[in-house]
């Protein structure tokens, strides 16, 4: 699916956008985040430096919104009749997943969003520790150290396992 999705975004976005931002506009995506955009620039033949930079920045923005107003958010859509089951089936996701991050807390929510898993990353890492109150000066750095982590495991993964392929 996230090569689809890959796909989809450089051949719709292709034309219109350069390499560099198509491949920030993928890191910011839940589902896709750092992984898929770090995987997008190895393919365009973007150097690592320059995709490490804009795969992390692209990938952190969204986090602090997460974090202040996601659960907000949700509580006003599940007031709403045609968006309660969507939130509600969102919430009960990313809620499946929560262990990790309440057991340990800060180092659970870094390794959640660090190690590179299906249906783990910045994105559910921060609904999570949002949904769980986490406060915001605990949940923030450690999604960015996730992120960071994340990134020299995929730079691993991307430019070098698949380097060899591609």
């Amino acid at each position: 699916m996230t090569d689809a999705l890959i796909q989809w975004f450089t051949t719709t976005l292709g034309g219109l956008l350069s390499e560099e931002v198509i491949v920030f506009i993928i890191s910011m995506v839940p589902i896709l985040e750092l992984r898929g955009g770090l995987v997008a620039a190895k393919l365009m033949g973007i150097p690592l430096l320059t995709a490490n930079a804009l795969c992390i920045i692209g990938n952190i923005i969204p986090v602090p919104f997460i974090l202040l107003f996601i659960t907000p958010i949700f509580n006003w859509l599940k007031t709403t009749k045609p968006f309660r089951p969507m939130v509600e089936k969102l919430e009960n996701k990313a809620m499946s997943k929560k262990d990790q991050i309440e057991k340990y807390e800060f180092w659970g929510l870094m390794l959640f969003v660090g190690i590179p898993l299906p249906g783990t990353g910045a994105w559910t890492g921060s609904l999570i520790a949002s949904m769980l109150n986490m406060p915001f000066k605990k949940a923030f750095p450690a999604t960015i150290l996730g992120i960071l982590m994340a990134a020299v495991i995929m730079d691993i993964v991307s430019y070098g396992l698949l380097g060899l392929f591609i």
